[in-house]
Formats: structure tokens, C-alpha cells, sequence
């Protein structure tokens, strides 16, 4: 295990530095955005094309990866990206920073897959789980302490954005320095939404509107902050703590949903996140500790539903199509974090900041009455058969790729599959 952790330190050090500029950056436009009086549609429309490029950057850089090679794919992405912010700092301009963001969103979801095949390479059975672990709370603790940067600089000047730069370029040395061999070639996951349905109606409607709040949140939460009277600290620190908040409600969420009918422990938590949401948007709260109080409980229980409804759809799932699963709905998941942005943008122009939060509750409702519905028709999964629930963190916290999926191996702790599917007794939906 010691030998397996050490093999990949100087990549996951790399990887604190990437995600502490993504986090650094993700918030920084919104915030200089909204001081330069860009609109909130626009300001949606970074979130929309980050996370297209993203979704994009699953599909395709695979093939990139596969024709140069790891570490000149993993050099060239991040060389992008730092350039990108550089330049972010330089043209103060909307519809530049909307293009460019989509370029980053491209080449961090390849930055993304190849550090999460190369740490799938070097792990074994036995370190896997606390290799993944331990990539997950990396990538949490880098976006808490980009997003901590704020308070440090005027975000009117130029120095923010550099120091994205920095962090990028020093993220970029241990892979390019290192001489361990390169991984195996990229999969691509081939979303199949028909059969993705098919195997779990709940997980994927589910999953789509999870994506869709969590991409408004995600990309506005910083415009909302500003438009509702928060310093900068304050947005950082609401923010950073929505983070931490939904990380220490990982563990009993997911052992709840290990013991009752999943559906029900996702309609609940949904429930509590509309009606945080419904909360802050019809009391406009004007204490700073109570606002953001409501926030941290709505990031809380919103950022559990992504892995139930992952562990549910792999409950009524071959055992070898987990990665296939898992890989296809976090695509689907990031087709709704390009819808939320683009929804959730307009709709607080038309009406207030706290419209955000509007958006979001519609979302939640709609899971919740959606999951208790599908329950009265659909038998659960007894416990004894049931896979294993994984932490797997997304919406405030970064973005996964299907290379991570391999990664958490989650299928391989599943008990014995039957191939049965406990609704009809038919053979359980196969994806390939």
C-alpha cells in the first residue's frame, strides 16, 4: 500500500496545484465579472461553455491522448489552460472569456483523464480504494484553497489571474519530469441514453437535473453572493464551506441509502435542498451568518444525490458494466451542469440574484416527486444484492471523467451478480 501511495506523490502533488487554479479561476471570473457589470446571462454563459467543453473534452480527448501520448497530451492541455488564464487577465472581455472558457473546460477534462488513468495504472486491487480516496480529498482540498485566494488580492487587478498561471505551470512539472512509463491508452465511454433509461429511469432523469442545479450553483453562486450583499471573503467563504459541508454528508447519506430503498434517501435529500433553496429565495435573508447558513445546508444534502443516484442505477447493474454505468451518467450529468448556467443566467436577470436558488428548488421538486413515484412502480433492490455506496463528490466540488470510474472500482466489491433485474426477473440491461 506505502510502495503504491508513494509511486503516485509526486502526481497528486501536481494535482493539488491544477485544482487549486481551477478553483481559483472558476470563482475569479464570476466575481470580476460582476465588478466589471457584466450581465448574469452572460456571466451564465461561462459555466454553460466551460462545461460543454468539458463534456466535449470526454468524447474526444481520448483520441488526442491516444495519437501524442500522456505527457506531451498532459503538458499541452495544462499549457493551454495556464495561457488561458493569463490572457483572461489581460482581455477584460465577455464574449472572449465565454470562448475561452470553453477551451479550458476541453482541456481540463483532458488534464483530468490523464491523471486519472495514470493513478488507475499504478493502483492495485488491494490501494485502489485509498488511492481514489485520496484523489477526491486532494481535489477538494486544491479548489477550497484557490477559492481562499480571493480575499488575498484585489480581483479588479491582474494578479489573481497570474497566480492561476503559477499554480497551472508548477501543476505541469511532476508529470512532465517524471520518468515511470506512461499509462495504458484512454477508454472513451459511449453515452447510450435509451439503455442508461432502460437500466434506471430515477438515476437518469435524476442525474440530468442534479447536473442542471449544480451548474447553476456551481458557475452563479459567486453572482449571487455579490447581488445579495456578500464581500468577497464572504463569497469565498461560502463557497469553500458549501465544499466541506457536502464532503462530511458523503458518509451517512450514503450508509442510509446502504439500508432503506435509495429513491426514498434521494427524495428526501432533495426535498431538504428545495426547500433550503425555496427558503432563501422568498425570505431574501440579509444577515450575512443566516444567508449563508441556508447555503451551506442546501450544498449539504445537494451534494449527496449525484453518488445514490449512481449507486442506485449500479444496483440493478451487471457488476462488469460499472465503469460503462457510472462513466455514461456522468456524462449526462454534465450535459445538465451546460443547461443550468444557460437557465439559471436569465432568470436571475429577470428577477432577483435569489432567483437562483428558484432554479435549483424546481430541480429538486421534481426529483423528489420523481423518485417516489418510480418507487411505487419499481421494486427496490434487496439490500443483500445491492452495490456499494462510493463518495463520489461533484457539483460544488470539481468534475469527475469516466476515467475515474475505472479509478473508484466500485463494481468489483458488488456481491455476486444474478443478471437479473428485480423488476421483471428479464436479464439486467448490458451496455456495450
Amino acid at each position: 500500500m506505502k510502495r503504491n501511495l508513494l509511486s503516485v506523490a509526486a502526481l497528486l502533488f501536481g494535482t493539488l496545484f491544477l485544482f487549486m487554479g481551477n478553483g481559483l479561476q472558476g470563482i475569479l471570473l464570476p466575481v470580476r465579472g460582476n465588478l466589471e457589470g457584466y450581465a448574469t446571462t452572460t456571466l451564465g454563459l461561462l459555466g454553460t461553455s466551460w462545461a460543454g467543453g468539458f463534456v466535449i473534452g470526454c468524447l474526444v480527448a481520448p483520441k488526442l491522448v491516444r495519437r501524442v501520448g500522456h505527457v506531451r497530451a498532459f503538458s499541452g492541455f495544462i499549457s493551454i489552460i495556464a495561457i488561458i488564464a493569463l490572457v483572461s487577465g489581460i482581455i477584460i472581455d465577455p464574449i472572449w472569456w465565454v470562448i475561452l472558457r470553453a477551451v479550458t473546460g476541453f482541456s481540463t477534462a483532458g488534464t483530468s483523464m490523464i491523471i486519472e488513468s495514470w493513478l488507475n495504472e499504478r493502483a492495485s486491487n488491494e490501494s485502489r480504494g485509498a488511492i481514489f480516496s485520496l484523489y477526491i480529498g486532494i481535489t477538494l482540498l486544491g479548489v477550497v484553497g484557490g477559492q481562499m485566494m480571493i480575499p488575498l488580492e484585489d480581483v479588479r487587478t491582474p494578479v489573481l489571474f497570474m497566480i492561476c498561471g503559477i499554480f497551472y505551470c508548477i501543476a505541469m512539472l511532476p508529470t512532465t519530469l517524471s520518468t515511470a512509463a506512461s499509462p495504458q491508452p484512454l477508454k472513451a465511454v459511449r453515452l447510450d441514453l435509451p439503455a442508461l433509461y432502460r437500466n434506471s429511469p430515477v438515476s437518469c432523469l435524476g442525474i440530468l437535473l442534479v447536473g442542471i442545479a449544480n451548474g447553476a450553483y456551481g458557475t452563479l453562486a459567486p453572482v449571487f453572493g455579490a447581488g445579495a450583499g456578500l464581500s468577497d471573503t464572504s463569497i469565498a467563504i461560502m463557497m469553500s464551506s458549501t465544499i466541506f459541508a457536502g464532503a462530511m454528508m458523503q458518509l451517512p447519506a450514503g450508509r442510509l441509502s446502504d439500508r432503506i430503498d435509495r429513491r426514498y434517501v434521494l427524495a428526501a435529500m432533495s426535498g431538504i435542498a428545495a426547500l433550503a433553496g425555496l427558503l432563501i429565495f422568498f425570505l431574501h435573508p440579509t444577515s450575512a451568518g443566516l444567508l449563508i447558513g441556508l447555503v451551506v445546508l442546501y450544498g449539504a444534502v445537494a451534494n449527496t444525490l449525484y453518488p445514490i443516484a449512481v449507486a442506485h442505477a449500479n444496483d440493478f447493474a451487471a457488476s462488469e458494466d460499472f465503469v460503462k454505468v457510472s462513466g455514461g451518467l456522468l456524462l449526462l450529468y454534465g450535459i445538465g451542469t451546460v443547461i443550468g448556467p444557460t437557465i439559471g443566467g436569465p432568470v436571475m436577470s429577470m428577477i432577483t440574484p435569489h432567483a437562483l436558488f428558484l432554479v435549483t428548488a424546481i430541480a429538486h421538486v421534481l426529483i423528489t416527486v420523481y423518485a417516489i413515484i418510480r418507487s411505487r412502480i419499481r421494486a427496490a433492490v434487496p439490500v443483500s444484492d445491492r452495490d456499494a455506496y462510493t463518495t463520489i463528490p461533484t457539483g460544488t466540488s470539481p468534475m469527475l471523467t469516466p476515467q475515474s470510474m475505472s479509478l473508484a472500482d466500485r463494481g468489483a466489491g458488488k456481491a455476486a451478480d444474478t443478471g437479473k433485474s428485480p423488476e421483471s426477473g428479464d436479464p439486467a440491461v448490458k451496455f456495450g
